[in-house]
This record gives structure tokens, sequence and C-alpha cells, in this order.
């Protein structure tokens, strides 16, 4: 349920030509299956928890916790795109009864030793 596939098929006509480009190489059943997909993860993870305090681990690739963060945020759905991270990259993410979820911390790599804490990005996103 938390792999790696397309979280929303996003309409390419108002995106960036290099988004719609990327989007475009996408075929109908990941198209479909993705989206469906994503909708059981925000469905099973983005919600408070039912019984008080209640800590999941979700170890998942760069589109869904783009998405994860994205729905967090409450912002519109094709800002999914651009949202990079890190390999290893830890995002949290609290959903308490109280309120909107809050986003604790995004993409970070503290954990990490140095030399492996660009991993995963293209060579002009490594600080």
């Amino acid at each position: 349920m938390v792999g790696d596939h397309l979280p929303h098929d996003t309409d390419r006509a108002a995106l960036p030509p290099a988004y719609a480009t990327f989007l475009a190489g996408f075929d109908q059943r990941e198209r479909t299956d993705g989206p469906r997909r994503t909708a059981e993860a925000v469905a099973r993870f983005a919600r408070p928890p039912a019984d008080g305090d209640v800590r999941e681990l979700v170890i998942t690739h760069n589109f869904l916790i783009a998405w994860l963060v994205r729905h967090a945020l409450d912002a519109p759905e094709r800002r999914w795109l651009g949202l990079n991270h890190h390999n290893c990259g830890l995002t949290v993410i609290r959903y308490g009864s109280g309120g909107p979820p809050n986003l604790i911390g995004l993409n970070d790599v503290a954990h990490l030793p140095p030399e492996l804490r660009g991993t995963g990005l293209p060579p002009d996103y490594v600080v």
C-alpha cells in the first residue's frame, strides 16, 4: 500500500512543461492504480489515531511522502510535484484530534553521516 506509485493523476495542462512531460510517461494502469493506492494510504495513515497515543513509522518513497505532506498542508493537488525528498529523509506529521495536522519535521537527514545526506536528489539540489 505505501510503495512507489503515482499518487495523483494530475492534470498536465496547467503544469510547467517539465512536470507535464514527466507525468506523460505514466500509463493508464498507473494513472488508475496509483491514486487508488494513495487514497488507501491517506485513509489509513493521515488521520488522528483512534486509540490514544499511537506512533507509526511509514517507510515509503518520494511520491507518497510528497502527497502526504501536500495533504497535511491542505495544498492544491498539483503541489505534490516538486516536493523532493532525500533518501532516508525523515518527515514527521502529527495528526491530533484537536485541529489540523502539524508538520513537525520535513526531510530531516541529520541522522545520516554528511556523505549520505544528499543521496536521491539531483546534484544541483545538494547543499
